[in-house]
């Protein structure tokens, strides 16, 4: 459920859940007398200027507070593509946040650290706690919740089309919300199979309409047996959550990433 707010963002309701599915983070403190913060990427392509990436934003809140931070080499191994809906970027910058508040004894508590996080993102907030939590306001009212999806099976499938995360609000119609009136804390409550009909991510409808191969994904993944499946965020990543280990491994669409839960 999602409503425009005065100050051009969105009020929504979500469940965020973290997966074991990482990036790595590592940062060196230079011995020279660099005063800007350096980064190199590895493994999938970061797209963008080196300014504008949340790592080194992350850096640049903490220093207007703390002069006296050192300018750091940013190492970032990147297994979570961009554009896919999965909080990569999110993730990324909230732990940058706690790597520089922990390695520099800034002293900064996790209410004070989801506060930085904000101004970077909404749901950047999210990860600070990652926790299970269902998410209001901006994303940054955040209530842990209890969801045991232990031993399923996550399988999430990646077309490779970068969605925009602003151009998705602007896409949906906010005032055609399809979930149910029971809030989200009632819907999972639920046995998971009650999900399909009840739990539905409003971006689907607008997402699904341009691109039709991703409506396809999450068609496929239900006929190859996941309980519950749906687009993660904005997109363009659907995932299905599965029972058992069977002979759906071996038929799974291309670029498919499988986790144990």
């Amino acid at each position: 459920m999602l409503q425009k707010r005065s100050d051009g963002f969105h009020n929504i309701e979500t469940v965020f859940y973290p997966v074991p599915l990482k990036d790595a983070l590592e940062i060196v403190p230079f011995q020279t007398t660099q005063q800007l913060p350096t980064i190199n990427n590895y493994g999938l392509t970061v797209n963008g200027e080196a300014n504008n990436n949340l790592c080194i934003k992350a850096w640049h809140l903490l220093k207007k507070d703390f002069p006296e931070l050192p300018a750091v080499q940013i190492h970032l191994l990147k297994n979570i593509p961009m554009g896919a809906g999965l909080g990569g970027g999110s993730a990324d910058s909230a732990f940058m946040l706690q790597l520089l508040n922990n390695k520099f004894h800034l002293g900064r508590s996790p209410e004070q650290l989801m506060q930085y996080a904000l101004q970077l993102g909404s749901d950047c907030p999210f990860f600070i706690i990652n926790k299970p939590c269902v998410a209001a306001g901006r994303g940054e009212i955040l209530e842990p919740i209890t969801i045991n999806l232990s031993g399923y099976y996550l399988v999430m499938a990646n077309p490779g089309i970068h969605f925009s995360t602003g151009q998705a609000f602007a896409e949906l119609n906010v005032n055609d919300s399809l979930m149910t009136p029971a809030s989200l804390k009632q819907i999972i409550a639920q046995p998971l199979e009650n999900w399909r009909q009840l739990l539905i991510n409003d971006f689907e409808q607008p997402a699904f309409k341009k691109h039709p191969e991703v409506k396809a994904l999450k068609e496929t993944l239900y006929q190859l047996g996941a309980v519950y499946s749906a687009m993660s965020g904005s997109g363009s990543t659907v995932f299905g959550i599965f029972k058992n280990m069977g002979s759906w491994i071996n038929a799974l669409p291309a670029h498919c990433t499988m986790v144990e839960l």
